[in-house]
């Protein structure tokens, strides 16, 4: 498919400067590169960072990457609606990438990588709504989650580029989706649900059908991600665990390669490298300022944490 571009906290900032938008030096050797990158949302600072995942460049906090809507990228209209960043992610079509992301004022966008301008799409979805998650579609549309709305909703991204019509499917603590290739599925994860939904219709007018509905094995779900190389697992993550789902036989795991290190309460995010099938998670941090953040991540295979110290991440994945 083929989509055409249409106090603590102010110290922190500081640390943190990098214009928004603008890539900076890339990494400097290539064992740095084969490690690949990480993006961060940073709620204290309101911005989308990506930094090398290695040791060195959290410590040095040598940002490669950061975004933020601005009147520079063309989205000083809709900075109100960018305040504590809920998801961020990398997405490929037709030969471009883009930085899909959402924040919890109700901000919603695709974005060209690594350019940063001319947003593909872009909207106020609606603050109270409380979007956490955002995918893009084979038709060009775009998939939001809303956990205080309660809702997924297809915005019809492909008529325009602020284009704010939608369907929608109620879902209690909307939290997650994903989109299934394989099965032209659309997975969203709920408060108590995992659900897979088929998208009809047309893309000015799509239509959105429950296929399916699986009742969680613990409350409170939060993240969902694809594992790579695995089409039939997905990764699921509630307030008390974390979980592989197997969309043939319906059930949720914990028994899993690395369970010991990664199934832990209160996981925000979960992504594994497609190339190095090293797996990362980030998690609330006992006694951090911000009660659903966290300033370091973890990794397993082989095991590490990087961290950059006085961060309020809530999310974090390859990139």
């Amino acid at each position: 498919m083929k989509i055409m571009r249409k106090s603590f906290v102010a110290v922190l900032i500081a640390g943190l400067s990098v214009a928004a938008s603008a890539p900076v030096a890339a990494v400097a050797d290539a064992s740095a590169r084969d490690r690949g990158s990480i993006v961060i949302t940073e709620q204290a600072s309101k911005r989308i960072l990506v930094l090398p995942a290695d040791r060195a460049s959290w410590q040095n906090r040598k940002i490669s990457w950061a975004w933020a809507p601005n009147a520079a990228n063309g989205l000083a209209d809709l900075a109100g609606s960018w305040s504590n960043p809920s998801d961020a992610k990398l997405a490929e079509r037709g030969g471009e990438k883009f930085l899909l992301t959402s924040a919890s004022g109700g901000f919603a966008a695709v974005v060209p990588y690594p350019a940063g301008d001319r947003a593909y799409w872009a909207a106020n979805v609606g603050g109270p709504a409380n979007p956490h998650s955002i995918e893009l579609l084979p038709d060009g549309n775009v998939a939001v989650a809303a956990s205080t709305g309660g809702w997924i909703r297809i915005y019809t991204a492909s008529q325009g580029q602020r284009s704010t019509s939608y369907a929608e499917y109620p879902l209690v603590g909307a939290h997650g989706v994903v989109w299934d290739a394989g099965r032209n599925l659309l997975w969203a994860l709920g408060t108590d649900a995992l659900v897979a939904l088929t998208i009809g219709g047309t893309p000015a007018a799509p239509v959105l059908t429950e296929q399916r509905s699986v009742p969680l094995p613990s409350k409170g779900g939060h993240d969902l991600q694809p594992v790579p190389h695995r089409p039939d697992l997905l990764w699921v993550t509630t307030e008390s665990a974390v979980y592989q789902f197997g969309k043939t036989s319906e059930t949720f795991s914990r028994r899993y390669a690395g369970a010991r290190e990664i199934d832990r309460p209160d996981v925000k995010s979960v992504t594994t490298n497609p190339r190095t099938g090293q797996i990362l998670t980030a998690s609330v941090q006992e006694g951090h300022l911000c009660t659903w953040c966290t300033d370091a991540v973890q990794l397993a295979f082989p095991r590490a944490e990087l961290a950059l110290h006085g961060a309020w991440i809530y999310k974090a994945r390859w990139f």
